[in-house]
């Protein structure tokens, strides 16, 4: 017997680390989602860039189904084909030559700077400093979440761990300053997702190739978000001409099911040994067999190009939208990955259009408060797309209404 939910349940018996919206969604087709009571909502969120070929998606479905039939668990002490398969695609298909599964980006950037700091040890035992920046965000372990750029989110809880150094993103001067002998590793996102969708400058991403290259550094490229052609290419990396040591990705990988992953040369990798790092789930059978599918689809250089074309047509609508209505004073993307920025009239309000958009049946999110993102599905239909960009539009006028 089903027993009925409703929001005031989320109050009652959920830790109150979230503050859902008040529907509940029971179905999801392409880029719509149904709630309780059938209304549908043009999904602008891809439940913050995770549901990369869109909800339902049948070929994720079939490969879930045929390997939930065959084995859905034998633990680290063993491998199985599916992980197998997917490591070897992701290293033909990158710089890497070794792979890490978890299970969330989190855990992916937690590896990342576990294997960062032991190469580091390695070396000499205080090249243990990591370098990240302002405004980043590395997920919600207290290491990440201390090594993100957004105190916000590790205050109230002790005292951080010792070694990380902040400095601003995208200032070249800044980073030369404090990269040196005992740094072990800077990490970046090449856009900057939850700081406001901001890209990297292609020369500051040069410097600090350089400045890892000269201080026996290794460059980590945070690609939760920005990989798995969210941007119009596989991997943001291969938009320019730097490529990292660590690429750590999750989100999008897995279309939906939850997998994170890190991507790393032989020589830094081999820091590891067995028993210095590991996950109990991490590169389980089901998880691998919907990643390995969802990868194959990505890969698709039809779809990347499509994304790529989504993108220009969706970022010139939002710049009329912004201009006719006065709601936005800038739009910066990469591939489908959109953050505009609020004009002055309508400063810190990211959180209230975000409810009317909601309000009229579009979801989107907030990058800060003065930037709403969008990610939409890489597979969204023209259709889909024009009628989320009329919802969105009426919330934006209801905005300035207001």
């Amino acid at each position: 017997m089903t027993t009925a939910v409703q929001r005031a349940d989320f109050d009652r018996y959920m830790v109150p680390v979230f503050s859902p919206l008040e529907m509940i969604f029971v179905r999801g087709e392409g880029s719509r989602l149904w709630d309780q009571q059938g209304r549908d909502y043009i999904d602008f969120g891809a439940g913050v860039a995770v549901t990369s070929l869109g909800h339902g998606n049948p070929v994720l479905l079939k490969a879930l189904q045929d390997q939930a039939a065959k084995l859905w668990h034998v633990s680290n002490y063993y491998t199985n084909e599916p992980a197998l398969r997917l490591a070897k695609k992701l290293c033909e298909a990158t710089f890497a030559e070794q792979v890490f599964f978890c299970n969330s980006g989190a855990e992916a950037n937690e590896a990342a700077l576990k294997l960062a700091r032991k190469r580091g040890v390695d070396i000499s035992p205080d090249k243990i400093e990591i370098v990240a920046f302002n405004g980043s965000f590395h997920g919600r372990t207290f290491f990440t979440v201390s090594v993100g750029g957004q105190p916000k989110y590790s205050s109230g809880m002790g005292p951080n761990p010792a070694g990380i150094v902040h400095v601003d993103y995208n200032d070249i001067e800044a980073a030369r300053r404090v990269i040196g002998a005992k740094t072990c590793a800077v990490i970046v996102e090449p856009v900057v997702g939850e700081g406001g969708i901001i890209p990297a400058k292609p020369e500051f991403l040069k410097a600090l190739r350089e400045l890892c290259t000269a201080n026996d550094a290794v460059l980590i490229y945070d690609e939760i978000q920005s990989g798995n052609g969210r941007t119009g290419a596989l991997y943001a990396y291969m938009n320019g001409d730097v490529v990292p040591d660590i690429l750590t990705t999750a989100k999008g990988i897995g279309g939906g099911f939850p997998i994170g992953v890190m991507l790393t040369t032989a020589a830094v990798g081999n820091h590891f040994k067995p028993g210095s790092h590991g996950s109990t789930f991490g590169g389980n059978p089901l998880a691998c067999a919907v990643a390995e599918a969802a990868f194959d689809a990505i890969r698709d250089p039809a779809l990347l190009a499509s994304v790529r074309d989504k993108a220009e047509r969706t970022a010139g609508r939002l710049r009329d939208m912004g201009a006719r209505l006065g709601c936005f004073s800038e739009i910066r993307y990469q591939g489908l990955w959109i953050g505009c920025e609020l004009s002055e009239r309508f400063a810190n309000r990211a959180g209230e259009l975000i409810g009317k958009a909601a309000a009229h049946g579009v979801l989107a999110l907030q990058a800060g408060p003065n930037v709403l993102r969008i990610a939409t599905s890489l597979t969204i239909t023209d259709d889909e797309l024009d009628e989320g960009l009329r919802r969105l539009e009426a919330a934006c006028a209801a905005l300035t209404a207001g």
